[in-house]
């Protein structure tokens, strides 16, 4: 039975472990100790957003985390589906359908507009949940600056 259980600081371990199988995938870079205070601050204040832990029966199998945005183009808040990480066995069996099917319910109690999210080209499973999920590729172009 899959089931989600809010993120609390005795599980900031736990999940910044499987953050970096998670960025290990696609070498990102990962600063353990910054990461585990980020959980902190995030965990502590409810309008940055919201992370899950995903556990099947007492087992922790991923996590997924909701960053929140205001947008006045949308009127009201958003959200930004950071990560959504699912361990290699867990993966293809369902689960990730699951998840985003809580995160789509959880955005309708949360009375969000929009989630927006990033999925990597190389990642065609992941692109394939989403489609089928009612997400869109999006008609505008994700850019960034990174401030320095």
């Amino acid at each position: 039975m899959i089931s989600f259980k809010p993120l609390e600081k005795s599980n900031i371990e736990n999940i910044v472990s499987m953050m970096q199988d998670f960025y290990a995938i696609d070498n990102y870079p990962i600063d353990i100790e910054v990461t585990k205070e980020l959980f902190v601050k995030f965990i502590s204040n409810q309008n940055l957003g919201k992370t899950w832990l995903i556990c099947d029966e007492n087992e922790t199998i991923g996590y997924v985390i909701l960053t929140f945005i205001f947008s006045f183009e949308y009127k009201g808040t958003i959200a930004f589906l950071d990560e959504l990480f699912l361990s290699e066995k867990a993966r293809g069996k369902g689960i990730g359908k699951k998840v985003i099917d809580f995160i789509q319910a959880e955005a309708h109690k949360l009375k969000l507009k929009v989630i927006y999210l990033e999925v990597e080209n190389h990642n065609e499973n992941a692109q394939k949940l989403y489609l089928a999920s009612d997400f869109i590729v999006h008609h505008r172009k994700l850019m960034k600056y990174s401030v320095k």
